[in-house]
């Protein structure tokens, strides 16, 4: 099962920021979205969680158009993290992962609400922060702090959604990388053991290429290419994209691609 957008066209006061997009994301895999800066990859993320209303096309959750879903049921299903979450409320950590709890019944008051809670932090290794004030803490911490509150929203399946759907928007940009790399795998992890279907929209195309199981590369709010990492990061297509030369060499690790933008021919020595 998967969440699909079927010839998507996103058109705000003639700019135009999706054409005719077509993608499908699948439940136990990693779908990571690359591409240029105005690409398009945070406005289809915006699309498929059903912040940001589409002019033309069909976007479905298991066959199911997005408008005939309510909310709630929606909520169930499906959590998104988007680039920044401003938080003000002097909450304590706990209670953020808490939150996520709020589309199902109990309300974030049971004891079941709380052991997921716990669970969700301790896999975005915050679990230490539990009882800090949020807003004391520093970026990368705050943001695994709303990384477990997006995946304490989405834990445990239904009985009307048994399948998930998490929707990430850079959700590494201000970790440091030994706790970019870990909770990546941890996310790829979950991603399998609960049959979630896990999109992360990735500025990194050598870290992308190492998580995901499938890539889509948008360009000018179309996708340009999509499948195996290997299949999509080429030189010629990533220059064509991103108005620069490229190497693109198998990782060091034996996993994935290291992707080296080449410096221009007239840079100063």
């Amino acid at each position: 099962m998967s969440l699909v957008a079927e010839r998507v066209c996103v058109d705000l006061r003639g700019a135009v920021l999706l054409r005719d997009l077509s993608l499908a994301a699948e439940c136990a895999r990693v779908l990571a979205i690359v591409g240029p800066s105005g690409a398009g990859k945070s406005t289809l993320l915006r699309v498929w969680s059903g912040e940001q209303a589409f002019d033309r096309g069909a976007v479905r959750f298991e066959g199911c158009p997005i408008d005939r879903l309510p909310p709630t049921a929606l909520a169930r299903m499906r959590a998104v993290l988007p680039q920044q979450t401003a938080l003000r409320f002097p909450l304590r950590a706990l209670e953020v992962a808490l939150l996520g709890r709020l589309p199902h019944p109990g309300r974030g008051e049971t004891r079941r609400d709380r052991d997921i809670a716990w669970a969700a932090l301790e896999l975005a290794e915050v679990a230490h922060l539990a009882e800090r004030l949020a807003p004391t803490l520093s970026g990368g911490e705050q943001q695994r702090v709303q990384l477990a509150r997006v995946l304490a929203q989405i834990w445990e399946p239904t009985v009307e959604h048994p399948r998930r759907y998490l929707l990430l928007d850079e959700p590494t940009a201000n970790l440091d990388p030994g706790h970019a790399v870990r909770i990546m795998g941890r996310l790829r992890r979950f991603a399998r053991a609960t049959d979630t279907a896990l999109v992360l929209v990735v500025h990194d195309l050598g870290a992308a290429s190492q998580c995901a199981d499938d890539l889509a590369l948008l360009h000018a709010g179309r996708c340009v290419a999509h499948g195996a990492p290997a299949e999509v990061l080429t030189p010629d297509r990533l220059e064509a994209c991103f108005g620069a030369r490229f190497d693109v060499v198998p990782a060091p690790s034996g996993i994935g691609l290291a992707v080296l933008p080449r410096p221009p021919d007239d840079l100063p020595p």
